[in-house]
C-alpha cells in the first residue's frame, strides 16, 4: 500500500479521498504520466524509479514515428493493444525482463501459432528500437522462442483444370458478371497476386508491347501505390492473358452502354459488378470461383492457387527460373524454395526422356 502522509482525521481522510479521485480520473483519461505521479506522490520510491518512459508511452511514440502504410500500422496497433499493453503499458521500459515476457506469452491464449509469432516479432521490433535509442542495453524479447512459421500449402491446379474453370466461368457468367471470368483467365495466365490484379488500371496496360506494369495493390480496402515487395515490375502477356484483357474491355464497353446514367468506363481493368470502383476483398471473386469448382467436381482450393498454377506451369515447361521469378515478383531464391518440387519434377521427366530415347533405339535395333 502507498503511504500518502495524511492523518486519520476527517480532514485527512477527505484529502486522501480527493487524491484518490484525482488519480482515478487521470488514469481513466490516460494522462497519469511519471511527472504527474511524482507531483502527486513526491515521497514515493516509484516516482524516481526510472528515468525511462513507460512501455505504453514509448510504443505509441515509436508507432507514430514509423513511415508505414495504414494496413501495417493497424496490424501493429492491434497486436500491441491486444497482447502486450494490458501487462506492460505502465511499466518503465527498462524494467521489463525476458522472464516477465515469457510469463505473458505462457498465459496468453493464442488463436494460432502464426498470430503468436507475429505478436512476438512486433514486440521484438519495438524493443530493438529502444536498444538503438539507448534506453535499454539488450532486447528482452530476443530470448523468447518463436513458433515455427507455418507455410500455406502450395496446391496448384493442372492446366486442364485451369482451362475447365475458365471455360465454365465464361459459359455461366453473363453480361457484366463476365468480368470475373476474364479476371480468372488473367490470374491463371499471369500469376499476378490477387491484390495486384484488383488494382490494375488500364493506363498500366500496353497491348502493343504485350506488357502490364505492376505498381499498386489493394490493401485493407484501399489502393496502395506500391507492390507487396515495394518493387515495380513488368509482366509479359501471353495469348491467354491478352484474351482476358480483350474480354474485360468488351465487358467495360457493354457496361457503359447499358448503364441508365452516363458514366465513363472504369479506370480499373477488372472492376466489380456493383457498389465499388475496384475489388476491395477476395470474397468478391472467390464466391464465383468456389461455385465453379463445385459444379465441375474439382477439389476445393483457395483462389491464390491460380498464381501457383502459373508458376508451376512455367516451371514444368522448362522456362528459365530467373525469368519466372521476375514475372512473379519473387527473388530467385524464394522461387526455388517455394516450388522446388516442381522444378525437380520437370528436370526428372526430361532426364527420364533421355532414357526413353535410348530404350526406343534399342528396340528399333532388335
Amino acid at each position: 500500500m502507498l503511504y500518502v502522509g495524511y492523518p486519520q482525521t476527517p480532514k485527512g481522510i477527505k484529502a486522501a479521498a480527493d487524491l484518490r479521485a484525482n488519480v482515478t480520473s487521470l488514469i481513466k483519461h490516460g494522462v497519469l504520466d511519471d511527472q504527474r505521479y511524482a507531483e502527486l506522490f513526491p515521497n514515493s520510491t516509484y516516482a524516481n524509479y526510472s528515468a525511462t518512459p513507460r512501455f505504453g508511452e514509448y510504443a505509441q511514440e515509436w508507432l507514430d514515428s514509423r513511415e508505414i502504410v495504414a494496413g501495417t500500422r493497424k496490424n501493429y496497433l492491434g497486436s500491441l493493444n491486444l497482447y502486450w499493453m494490458p501487462y506492460l503499458a505502465m511499466l518503465p521500459i527498462d524494467s521489463i525482463t525476458s522472464v516477465m515476457l515469457r510469463k505473458v506469452v505462457a498465459n496468453t491464449e493464442w488463436a494460432t501459432p502464426g498470430v503468436k509469432r507475429a505478436a512476438i516479432q512486433r514486440l521484438t521490433t519495438v524493443f530493438g528500437t529502444a536498444v538503438k535509442d539507448g534506453l535499454i542495453t539488450r532486447n528482452p524479447v530476443e530470448s523468447i522462442e518463436l513458433p515455427v512459421k507455418a507455410k500455406k500449402p502450395i496446391d496448384p491446379f493442372t492446366v486442364g483444370e485451369a482451362n475447365q474453370i475458365i471455360d465454365h466461368l465464361y459459359k455461366t457468367l453473363i453480361h457484366s458478371m463476365r468480368i470475373y471470368a476474364a479476371y480468372f483467365e488473367f490470374a491463371f495466365y499471369t500469376g499476378m497476386r490477387p491484390s495486384e490484379i484488383a488494382a490494375l488500371r488500364w493506363e498500366e496496360v500496353d497491348k502493343e508491347k504485350r506488357l502490364v506494369n505492376v505498381c499498386r495493390i489493394v490493401a485493407d480496402y484501399k489502393i496502395e501505390e506500391r507492390t507487396k515487395t515495394r518493387n515495380e515490375r513488368q509482366v509479359m502477356l501471353n495469348s491467354r492473358a491478352l484474351h482476358a484483357i480483350e474480354q474485360a474491355k468488351l465487358v467495360a464497353k457493354q457496361r457503359a452502354l447499358q448503364s441508365r446514367r452516363k458514366r465513363s468506363e472504369s479506370p480499373y481493368v477488372f472492376p466489380p459488378t456493383k457498389n465499388f470502383e475496384f475489388i476491395q476483398q477476395s470474397s468478391v471473386t472467390d464466391k464465383h470461383f468456389q461455385v465453379a469448382l463445385t459444379e465441375l467436381g474439382i477439389r476445393p482450393r483457395r483462389q491464390y492457387n491460380c498464381r501457383h498454377t502459373y508458376a508451376t506451369m512455367c516451371l514444368m515447361s522448362g522456362m528459365n527460373p530467373a525469368f519466372i521469378a521476375n514475372q512473379l515478383g519473387h527473388s530467385v531464391q524464394i522461387l526455388l524454395s517455394t516450388y522446388a518440387k516442381w522444378i525437380n519434377s520437370s528436370i526428372d521427366w526430361r532426364e527420364l526422356g533421355k532414357l526413353e530415347s535410348t530404350i526406343d533405339g534399342e528396340l528399333t535395333k532388335s
